[in-house]
């Protein structure tokens, strides 16, 4: 029996506490093409009985605004309200400004730029440790979107997708881009007037070292990790609990947002995912005022989402 399967009633409670007004901003419920163990409603029951505030749906193919709607009309008894973002692979056009536009009216949260379709993720998949789940079930093999031009300048078509992020307020995600290209479109994004920045999974996919997590964190950016990457019992586990300290020590708790990146099928619950995630953020000595800042308020900051939280 590992560590994170003991009980203590006290520390059990404590996690209650932390759970109240928490926000999962990155969590792949269903349905979508890839395989998922939970769907948006049950993802909002079970965040809505621990006291979430709000969560975040991503998938890698549609936005999820109208069904994000319909939960949140319907289901008035929920606590949860439930959000989503739109992810600029193939199937919504790449870099398409309508697409984005449209995702803003709806009231989608985050603009992800590239995953499965960015040159980065393209490469890295060849050689990658584990498969990703959304990359074995499409219909035809992903097209690349490139963020830059031959001459490492970000694209046109990128800079009117800036625009419109600036515009409408929403966050700007990094995906599955590599870091160097995280620098160069944050920079135009910022030039450009987007305030809210969130640097995507720097300890997997996306190559990323401590140093360019604290100078993205000094730019501004949110740093967001995903917990199914650090916890005991995932099948997505590539670091440890020492990895997530120095990931956190690096931007800071102050500027770092925590998300399960769950719902996939094999692996515990998204729910289940943030009980472990603060269990260990616990272990590793955080307060109960940084884990609150780490699971709730930092991304109800970069996402304009009110929170209450347990007395």
């Amino acid at each position: 029996m590992d560590a994170s399967q003991i009980t203590d009633p006290a520390i059990e409670a404590r996690i209650d506490r932390l759970l109240v007004g928490a926000i999962d901003p990155h969590v792949h419920s269903g349905p979508s093409i890839a395989p998922r163990a939970i769907d948006h409603l049950e993802l909002a029951r079970q965040a809505s009985a621990a006291g979430f505030a709000a969560v975040v749906t991503k998938d890698h193919d549609y936005a999820g605004t109208a069904t994000a709607q319909l939960i949140n009309a319907n289901f008035p008894e929920l606590k949860t309200r439930v959000y989503t973002s739109i992810v600029l692979n193939n199937v919504v056009g790449g870099m398409n400004p309508y697409a984005v536009e449209h995702a803003a009216a709806m009231g989608a949260k985050i603009v992800f730029l590239p995953t499965l379709a960015a040159e980065n993720h393209l490469a890295w998949e060849k050689t990658a440790a584990w498969s990703h789940p959304a990359s074995t079930t499409k219909i035809r093999p992903a097209a690349p979107v490139p963020v830059l031009d031959a001459n490492r300048q970000v694209r046109d078509d990128v800079k009117e997708v800036l625009d419109i992020v600036a515009r409408t307020g929403m966050a700007l995600a990094s995906g599955h881009i590599h870091v160097s290209e995280t620098w160069l479109v944050f920079e135009e994004a910022r030039k450009r007037g987007v305030t809210r920045l969130i640097f995507t999974h720097p300890e997997d996919i996306v190559g990323a070292t401590l140093e360019d997590v604290r100078g993205i964190a000094a730019m501004g950016a949110r740093v967001e990790h995903s917990l199914a990457m650090f916890l005991e019992g995932s099948k997505f586990k590539t670091r440890d609990g020492e990895d997530l300290r120095n990931q956190i020590e690096a931007a800071g708790w102050q500027q770092t947002i925590l998300c399960s990146d769950l719902g996939q099928v094999g692996v515990f619950s998204p729910l289940d995912g943030f009980r472990r995630g603060i269990r260990l953020c616990l272990d590793l000595g955080y307060s109960d005022d940084q884990i609150r800042a780490m699971v709730s308020t930092n991304a109800a900051q970069v996402l304009d989402i009110e929170v209450a939280h347990a007395a």
